[in-house]
Order: structure tokens, then sequence, then C-alpha cells
């Protein structure tokens, strides 16, 4: 490997990223800059192309309807200002690009969802719980070890 491409690479180092495709619909939260003062702001829309783009170039293109008028932004995936990106569905799509999807509104825009197979349940179930374990061993930690040998007593009870 070249050195151009292992500094392509640096950028990817410890961000996990769900695999996104052409008609999903994905709610990115990036962090946004206004003077001094940083916060993190939502975008939720439809996966219309995903960017051609590999490793850290990799861009998505996502569109929502705001009052009737039609935004698209394309969002670099691995961006450090991109904070995660959340997968809300997964549509069936024959095209790899959605650019038909401008022209249509109403009815006529929706897509056909597909269920999420079991396999993807119970992994997304189990993720949730792992989370749930390290935010309790989180608060765990921040309150103290008289704090856990309490919480322990209580449930033998």
């Amino acid at each position: 490997m070249n050195i151009a491409e292992e500094l392509k690479n640096i950028g990817m180092t410890g961000k996990k990223i769900p695999e996104i495709q052409a008609g999903d619909t994905v709610k990115v939260y990036q962090k946004i800059k206004e003077g001094d003062k940083e916060r993190i702001q939502a975008f939720e829309g439809l996966v219309i192309a995903v960017g051609s783009g590999f490793g850290v170039n990799k861009t998505i293109t996502v569109r929502k309807i705001v009052e009737g008028v039609g935004v698209e932004k394309v969002i670099p995936v691995y961006s450090p200002n991109v904070e995660k990106i959340e997968v809300k569905k997964k549509s069936k799509v024959r095209r790899a690009k959605l650019y038909y999807m401008r022209k249509r509104t109403g009815k006529s825009a929706r897509l056909k969802e597909t269920l999420v197979s079991d396999k993807e349940f119970e992994k997304a179930v189990e993720e949730l719980a792992v989370q749930k374990a390290k935010e309790e061993a989180q608060k765990a930690k921040e309150q103290g070890p008289d704090a856990v040998e309490e919480v322990s007593t209580e449930e033998q009870a």
C-alpha cells in the first residue's frame, strides 16, 4: 500500500457506519458550528444515491421535502462532522441511483418497504442490549462503588 492510501484509511478508523444503499431512509446527525458554539442537527431523508467514492471518499445523497421544496445534501460518510447515521427504513428498489424521485410527489413518491429479516432484527436487539449494559456500567462508575453494592443487594431480595 502506498502512503496516499494509508492516509485515506486513517479517517476510517473508529467509525462504525451501517450498510447504506439507495432506497434507505436514514437519519444523519451532523455537527454544526455557529460561532464558538457547537450543536448536533439531524437530517432525515431518502438516500437517492451512494457516491462512487471508496473508503474515506464515500458519499451519500440524501433527499427530503421541506414545506413542499425538495432539499438534497451530499454527505461525506466518514466526515468528522458526521456524528452518526441511523437507517430508519429499507425499501425495495431496482436502481442504483433514484434520481427519478426528484420528479415525484405525494403517493407516487412512495417506495415498497422491505421487511427486516429475523437475523437483522436479532442483531439489532443484541446491539441494543450491549449498549444498555454499557450505559448502566457507566452510570455505576459515575455514582461510585457504594451504589453498585446497593443495587446488587436489592436484586437479591
